[in-house]
C-alpha cells in the first residue's frame, strides 16, 4: 500500500513537472512572438520617422522656388507636426490606436501629395538636383513603409494565430497576452481614382 502511494506522488509529481514546463515553454514563446510584434513596430516608425525628417528638407528646396505657395508649405509642416505627435506604445497596440496613428500619417502623405502637385507648376525646380535626390529619396522611403507595415502585419498575424490557438489560448488569457492590431487600407482605397484629361 505504501509502495502504491508513493508511486502515484511520482507520477503525481512527474505530471505537474511536465505542465508546468510546457506551461512555461508556452509562455516564453509568447513573450518572444509579442517581442517580434514590438520590434517589428518600431521599425514601422523608424522608416516613418525618416520620411518625417526628410519633409523639412523638402520643403525648403520647395519655398526657395515657390515663395507664393506657403499655405501648401504650412500645410505640409503642420501635418507633418501632427503626424510626428502620435506615438503609439507598443504594448498597446489596438485597433483604436493604430487607427489614430494611421490618420495622422495618411494627413502627411496627403500634404504630401499636395505638395508634389505644386511641383509640377515650377520646370525649374523639377530639374534641381537638390530637389531630386529629395524625391528619390522620399519615393523610396514610401516603399519602405510599404515594406515595413506588410512585415508588422505578418508578425502581428503571427502573433495572434499563436496566442488565440487552444491550449495556447488558456495561458494567453491568464497572463494577459493581448491580439495586436492590423495595418488596413485607407479608407477609399478600394475605388479606383478617377482620371480625367
Amino acid at each position: 500500500m505504501k509502495r502504491v502511494g508513493i508511486i502515484v506522488l511520482v507520477v503525481i509529481v512527474v505530471i505537474f513537472f511536465g505542465v508546468f514546463k510546457w506551461g512555461v515553454s508556452v509562455n516564453n514563446r509568447m513573450v518572444e512572438k509579442q517581442e517580434a510584434v514590438s520590434s517589428q513596430w518600431s521599425q514601422v516608425e523608424n522608416v516613418y520617422q525618416r520620411r518625417a525628417d526628410l519633409i523639412p528638407n523638402l520643403v525648403n528646396t520647395v519655398k526657395g522656388y515657390a515663395e507664393h505657395e506657403k499655405e501648401t508649405l504650412t500645410s505640409v509642416i503642420e501635418a507633418r507636426a501632427k503626424a510626428t505627435s502620435v506615438s503609439v506604445n507598443a504594448d498597446n497596440l489596438d485597433q483604436a490606436s493604430l487607427q489614430k496613428f494611421q490618420e495622422a500619417q495618411q494627413g502627411l502623405s496627403s500634404a504630401l501629395s499636395r505638395l508634389m502637385v505644386t511641383v509640377e507648376r515650377y520646370p525649374n525646380l523639377k530639374a534641381d538636383q537638390n530637389f531630386l535626390g529629395l524625391q528619390a529619396q522620399l519615393e523610396g522611403t514610401e516603399n519602405r513603409i510599404a515594406v515595413e507595415r506588410r512585415r508588422f502585419n505578418e508578425v502581428a498575424r503571427d502573433y495572434n494565430t499563436y496566442i488565440r490557438k487552444f491550449p495556447q489560448s488558456i495561458i494567453a488569457n491568464f497572463q494577459g497576452f493581448d491580439k495586436k492590431a492590423y495595418f488596413q487600407a485607407d479608407k477609399g482605397a478600394d475605388q479606383a481614382p478617377k482620371v480625367q484629361f
